[in-house]
């Protein structure tokens, strides 16, 4: 079991309650305000899980500054009142953020019991697969192991 601190436990919440007020702001029409909350929520959670110096070393590396300025562009926007236009420069720059840690979370989604037998079916598996720095082809497999260039995940 990992141990948290308090800190790291209240920015788990603060996540958590910003990823739900997303997820509801979405689905009531891209209501503004739960979307504002949501976000505001989302990046001060972000913030106490990780600690305020690791954010922003996370967020303005060289590399990132791009994705960093769709996400925080994005909340901007969603604060200012355009809130579709918003959600959609901040799902691209999430996805640029995090996509290093998507194959992460992909090999531990298929440790899970039930989530893993569905990720490794056929159709799936395939799409699955991830292109690492080299352009080969690989997965994690269900025992955390990882195969380059092989097709049989």
């Amino acid at each position: 079991m990992i141990s948290l601190s308090d800190t790291q436990k209240i920015g788990m919440g603060l996540t958590g309650f910003g990823v739900f007020f997303l997820f509801f702001g979405m689905i009531l029409f891209f209501d503004k305000a739960l979307l504002a909350i949501g976000n505001v929520l989302f990046v001060a959670g972000l913030s106490f899980v990780i600690g305020l110096e690791r954010t922003f070393r996370f967020f303005f590396q060289k590399h990132k500054m791009k994705a960093t300025g769709f996400f925080l562009g994005g909340v901007l926007i969603v604060l200012i009142g355009w809130p579709l236009i918003g959600m959609i420069l901040e799902i691209y720059g999430f996805f640029l953020l995090f996509r290093g840690f998507f194959p992460v979370v992909v090999g531990f989604i298929r440790r899970v019991p039930v989530l893993g037998y569905l990720l490794n079916l056929p159709g799936i598996s395939s799409s699955a697969k991830e292109k690492n720095q080299t352009g080969k082809t690989s997965c994690v497999t269900r025992d955390a192991s990882l195969h380059e260039g092989s097709d049989d995940c």
